[in-house]
């Protein structure tokens, strides 16, 4: 991509990027919701956690996140002492947000005999509060290794936690949390294109609505949805998921159909996370070259987050 920087110098971003990668050995590091170009130019694309194990097995001097804060936060806590930048310190996530560590110690401390399993699409603060973290293709194996008399406070996304009570059988509590990507999947216009498009399979992912998911021919994380395409007979999905998956889904299976699932409230066919959508060749090419945004944590909360982390490897 050749563009303009203040309007002066005419700059290939993709070239200037990969001379600032070898220069600095550097590694690029990009979520399947960022845009296909940066997701072209980096040395790993996958889910979060998935990410963070790569950033720490690499031998990179510099760990560059495309991808949102809660994600390059568990880098850094994974690998703390490399630098680890982030193209834009804004790009947030909704799901996050929705559980701000203050409100969520209160909680816990309104449940001290529950044992905290947390997603890990949460603030490193929130990580640091909690006695294990899970990801949506883990949450369910750590789940049944909970004694059965144990009690269980979920957050912070309750539709992945209705939908895990739902397969471990556990009366979990939940966190009152969403994002708003999946959370807003409309329904009626999916059973329109599932009219239109008979043969498709709907594939969801577990942090949409209880509606969308009992609709589901498949439910799984970013990453398993992803291989389910790959292994499956269908020749045709419709995707509820962000719609930045679908690039991996068309260079993996390029004889196969993918429609994305459209929200409820406005007139696009796909559904888009704003934070993910926030980093940007610019920005990536800036960050590599500036050196910054740097993700810095308190080094007490990095420790203490890096405890359920490690609890979770230890179950998964």
């Amino acid at each position: 991509m050749i563009s303009t920087l203040n309007t002066e110098v005419e700059i290939d971003y993709r070239d200037e990027i990969l001379k600032l990668k070898k220069g600095s050995n550097a590694v690029i590091l990009a979520h399947y919701y960022q845009e296909s170009e940066i997701q072209d130019l980096a040395d790993f694309v996958g889910d979060s956690l998935e990410l963070a194990r790569r950033a720490k097995s690499t031998n990179a001097d510099i760990i560059v996140f495309a991808g949102v804060h809660f994600m390059a936060e568990t880098a850094k806590i994974l690998s703390p002492h490399k630098p680890v930048l982030l193209p834009d310190l804004e790009a947030g996530c909704s799901l996050a947000d929705s559980c701000p560590a203050p409100l969520f110690k209160a909680f816990r401390e309104k449940h001290p005999d529950h044992v905290a399993i947390t997603y890990i699409n949460c603030t490193a603060a929130v990580k640091a509060l909690s006695d294990i973290i899970c990801t949506s293709s883990n949450a369910e194996k750590i789940i049944n290794q909970i004694p059965k008399d144990q009690p269980i406070l979920f957050a912070p996304d309750r539709n992945l936690g209705k939908y895990l009570i739902k397969k471990t059988g556990r009366d979990m509590l939940l966190w009152d949390g969403t994002c708003i990507v999946h959370e807003t999947f409309s329904e009626r216009k999916i059973i329109d294109l599932q009219t239109e498009y008979p043969d498709a399979k709907l594939i969801a992912h577990p942090e949409c609505e209880d509606a969308l998911l009992n609709r589901a021919d498949y439910i799984g994380s970013t990453s398993k949805l992803l291989q389910f395409t790959k292994e499956d007979s269908s020749l045709s999905y419709i995707v509820a998921t962000e719609v930045g998956i679908i690039h991996q889904m068309k260079k993996a299976s390029p004889h196969k159909n993918f429609i994305p699932a459209p929200p409820e409230k406005n007139n696009c066919n796909c559904n888009e996370c704003p934070y993910m959508k926030l980093n940007t060749l610019e920005k990536l090419y800036l960050c590599m070259k500036n050196g910054k945004p740097e993700i810095t944590m308190d080094k007490e909360i990095l420790l203490k987050a890096l405890k359920p982390i490690e609890r979770m490897l230890e179950m998964s």
